[in-house]
């Protein structure tokens, strides 16, 4: 497969307030609160109204538990869990999936619970994986997609570099409103910083 090797390195990345570490159990029994979050469900798409958002069970079942153990053995994606420095606590993940090498692209997406929030964490997050894809990676585009009722994500993703590209319009029901969904990416730059980021 052409993809063979492709996110072989899946060494620990270390910035100033965030770690980011293939799933370790602990990580692994944290992502059930977190998933189970409302916000995190309702942003995500996972559900299509506010009653669905709540009420969900914290404790991850068997088949996604092993999902989630399984993810450092993946070389087609890169699975991270974001742990906070000053915690250690895992406070959500970051992945690059969808892998496309024939056209050195792929997906991004990151999900943080609520101990994660509002800290510049995701922005770190981000910078981090980003920047050791387009370093140790023959990575040229990657992608995203936001709905438009989640304007903090699309800061942290400008932030990050991300250039809007598009939108899908009514892509997303939700509590009988349709939301658009945004379409976004990062393309390798000519001058790399110390990151890997422009």
């Amino acid at each position: 497969m052409a993809h063979e090797g492709f996110f072989t390195d899946k060494s620990t990345l270390v910035g100033e307030c965030v770690v980011l570490r293939s799933f370790e159990a602990g990580d692994i029994d944290a992502m059930g609160t977190i998933l189970a979050d409302p916000e995190v469900l309702t942003l995500t798409g996972s559900v299509h109204t506010t009653a669905e958002a709540h009420g969900r069970e914290a404790i991850l079942d068997s088949a996604t538990r092993q999902w989630y153990e399984t993810r450092a053995e993946q070389p087609d994606r890169l699975d991270f869990a974001i742990i906070e420095q000053a915690s250690a606590a895992c406070v959500g993940e970051v992945v690059l999936n969808e892998l496309s090498p024939e056209n050195d692209s792929c997906n991004f997406r990151i999900l943080i619970g609520p101990a994660g929030r509002d800290r510049g964490l995701g922005t770190e997050a981000t910078r981090l994986i980003i920047g050791h894809a387009f370093r140790t990676t023959t990575l040229h585009r990657i992608e995203l997609e936001v709905f438009a009722f989640n304007p903090r994500a699309q800061h942290v993703y400008e932030r990050s570099g991300f250039a809007l590209e598009g939108r899908r319009r009514d892509a997303h029901r939700f509590d009988g409103q349709y939301v658009d969904a945004l379409t976004m990416s990062i393309i390798r730059s000519g001058r790399l910083d110390a990151d890997g980021l422009k």
